[in-house]
């Protein structure tokens, strides 16, 4: 069993130092382990969820909380308010061990970071009986000391670098050493997982899928954010999956520069910046930015 100290909670990098086993620390969450949904997912990359359509799908759970608290959260409804079910780590270990059951790729853990202590103990049951990729799907804002710890539990990290600058994740995201922490958390996971490796299916079974949303009015901090990425881990090392499915519905009006949908030009001239750092991946259409790919929870 790993050791964590949730009676000063420095999981995340935020280290807000709270007693989560009384009251729930900055993420929004205390010790108990909460899931807003468990799902076969079928809207993650294709090397995750298989065609569209594949009846099996990543075996997705949703974790309610999250250290981030970006302003223009499409899964808000969770990220901060505070819908979920309370589980115990014998729950959680069974609830992937049903989703292997109905056919899951992965084991999809979605928000994670904030319950790293306890998931690690509902590995510890469940990773023995699994014969299934274990998927770590976070915003990237981790510690590097944290992700260490699950060298041997990750098999997949899909993580966001969702900034290039102090200045944008100040302003979105309240976090202005994002882009720093992300380098270090991103040069870690490298270290735990290594190079991308494929099954005979096409499914991947370990490695990095890196994300980056292009966000409205931000391509300079975009093409900052795969900079300093392409610095943390050789862009050939990663797959990189390149998004454009922001919607404003989301975001609030306070903030203009977000009420909007970004244009072909600022995706395009991100994409450019990928190619020439020697990124390889996934790129996204303009349909796709629709609320409907958000799940309801």
């Amino acid at each position: 069993m790993t050791t964590f100290n949730l009676s000063a909670c420095a999981v995340c990098p935020r280290e807000c130092g709270v007693n989560r086993l009384e009251k729930r620390g900055y993420c929004g969450e205390g010790a108990e382990v909460r899931v807003s949904k468990i799902m076969l997912h079928h809207f993650e990359e294709p090397v995750i969820s298989g065609k569209s359509d594949d009846k099996r799908g990543s075996g997705t759970i949703f974790f309610s909380g999250c250290p981030l608290h970006c302003i223009y959260c499409q899964n808000k409804k969770i990220s901060g308010g505070g819908i979920g079910d309370a589980l115990t780590t014998r729950q959680l270990a069974d609830a992937m061990l049903r989703l292997e059951a109905a056919g899951a790729y992965n084991i999809n853990l979605v928000t994670p970071t904030h319950f790293i202590p306890q998931i690690i103990d509902a590995l510890d049951i469940a990773k023995p009986m699994l014969s299934l990729p274990v998927i770590f799907n976070t915003g990237g804002y981790e510690k590097a000391e944290t992700i260490a710890k699950l060298n041997g539990y990750a098999d997949i990290f899909l993580t966001d670098f969702k900034y290039g600058t102090s200045e944008l994740a100040k302003a979105y995201s309240a976090a202005p050493d994002y882009p720093q922490v992300a380098m270090s958390a991103l040069s870690e996971m490298y270290r735990s997982v290594g190079d991308p490796i494929f099954g005979t299916d096409g499914m991947m079974k370990r490695g990095i899928i890196l994300r980056h949303l292009v966000l409205p009015g931000g391509r300079k901090d975009s093409m900052a954010a795969l900079r300093l990425a392409a610095e943390a881990v050789d862009p050939s090392k990663i797959i990189l999956s390149l998004m454009r499915q922001y919607t404003p519905e989301f975001a609030p009006d306070s903030v203009p520069a977000l009420k909007r949908r970004i244009t072909s030009f600022e995706y395009d001239q991100v994409l450019k910046e990928a190619l020439s750092l020697g990124f390889d991946g996934f790129s996204q259409d303009k349909g796709s930015a629709q609320v409907s790919y958000t799940p309801e929870f």
